[in-house]
């Protein structure tokens, strides 16, 4: 059967989170005061500056006897330092990297796969969800010291969709311990964590009303994408309210590729009278990240649809708003990039709102970038770049072409 978008449920409370500085000061302030469990999944775990910070919290916690459970990815984090490790022992905290590579690493498609989704919730009360890893602001393990924050954002919910949250975190817990203890033979242990996994029941997250500068009770859902379920959930929920759009379209998205389908839902948009605005990353960061998706840029300049490059340092977000004022705005944030990655093979997780002040707050935010941090790409300027550089562009496409041939996925 076919599956669609979560539906949105109201009683929300949520807080928008710019960056780094933001957000870690948000989540710390939380874990200090769990009292009975702190869950926290990320793709990046760096234990340098800010990171160093949640690594303290998650410490502070678990030694006055709170659960802590940290999940990371075993590309985004293949190892956790060894200083780290003891203390975490020590404290009581609890972590596993998810999906090793191992010796062959991403020569197997199905390493492909990873846990990218940013996802936090402490005492099943306040959930977090974004695109910013646990990654200081400031600092890149491949670049080194930064002069500007990246362009990120995340989520503070309080709310029903708190539980969804919990339920997804501690599922996916469970099963990777039974599946390491498989692994280790222990089928007795194996069996009873599969067991808990289908039990787990997060406590109820209380709605609170308080209202405070970027908060509203609204109409919200988690929105997942993995590989048995929710396999096109994200990718539906744009396209649904991509179809619906009637004013304007605002995304700022780091990995920009859209497929057939998403391309051609901008392109009627803007055919129909839709402003399309699209912040994309403008610093390269590699090869098949910047190139890969330029050759799809010309179609969606020729239909109208602005692209913007932001160069001032990196652009981390995965965010969109939706006819922000109307009476029917549509807003997520998330962790899903728009291209075959997060859409195809990753695990990803995105707040999808009906929230006006949310939406216009966002959107306010993303239209200043554009306007004093971007670069607005011209068509005919686009039009005559190198050959040099539409050789390089057209390669780093057909390279991921080919990548997701062997994954025998179509986008």
């Amino acid at each position: 059967m076919r599956r669609t978008a979560a539906a949105l449920a109201s009683g929300h409370q949520l807080q928008l989170l710019q960056g780094g500085v933001e957000f870690f000061s948000a989540m710390i302030e939380e874990i200090g005061q769990a009292q009975q469990e702190v869950l926290l999944e990320t793709y990046i775990f760096d234990f340098v500056g800010a990171g160093a910070d949640v690594a303290v919290a998650l410490l502070h916690a678990a030694r006055r006897g709170v659960t802590v459970r940290l999940m990371v990815d075993g590309v985004g984090t293949p190892r956790v330092p060894e200083d780290w490790c003891q203390r975490f022992t020590a404290a009581g905290v609890r972590w596993h990297i998810f999906s090793p590579l191992g010796r062959l690493g991403l020569l197997l498609p199905s390493r492909w796969r990873r846990l990218h989704r940013k996802l936090c919730v402490v005492d099943g009360r306040t959930a977090f969800c974004g695109g910013i890893n646990v990654l200081d602001d400031f600092h890149d393990p491949q670049h080194g010291r930064m002069q500007a924050p990246r362009f990120d954002f995340a989520v503070r919910v309080r709310g029903p969709l708190v539980r969804n949250a919990h339920e997804v975190m501690s599922q996916l817990w469970w099963r990777a311990q039974a599946l390491r203890q498989m692994r280790e033979r222990d089928l007795a242990a194996a069996w009873e964590s599969a067991r808990l996994a289908g039990k787990t029941q997060p406590n109820a997250s209380p709605l609170v009303t308080e209202r405070r500068r970027n908060r509203s009770v609204s109409k919200a859902a988690l929105v997942l994408r993995d590989n048995i379920q929710h396999r096109r959930t994200i990718e539906r929920a744009y396209l649904k309210a991509i179809g619906a759009a009637r004013h304007d379209i605002t995304i700022a998205n780091a990995y920009f590729l859209p497929g057939r389908r998403l391309r051609r839902a901008l392109i009627h948009a803007a055919r129909r009278g839709v402003q399309v605005q699209v912040l994309l990353q403008g610093r390269y960061e590699n090869f098949m990240s910047y190139h890969a998706a330029r050759p799809v840029y010309g179609s969606l300049l020729a239909a109208g649809i602005e692209l913007h490059e932001y160069a001032p340092s990196f652009l981390h977000a995965k965010v969109a708003v939706i006819d922000a004022h109307s009476r029917k705005p549509w807003v997520t944030v998330g962790s899903s990039n728009l291209d075959p990655l997060s859409l195809l093979l990753a695990r990803e997780a995105n707040v999808v709102a009906a929230d006006a002040p949310f939406a216009r707050d966002l959107k306010a935010r993303l239209e200043l970038a554009m306007r004093t941090q971007g670069q607005r790409l011209d068509l005919l300027h686009f039009g005559q770049r190198t050959l040099w550089s539409r050789g390089l562009d057209w390669l780093a496409y057909g390279l991921m072409r080919f990548a997701l041939a062997l994954t025998g996925k179509r986008y």
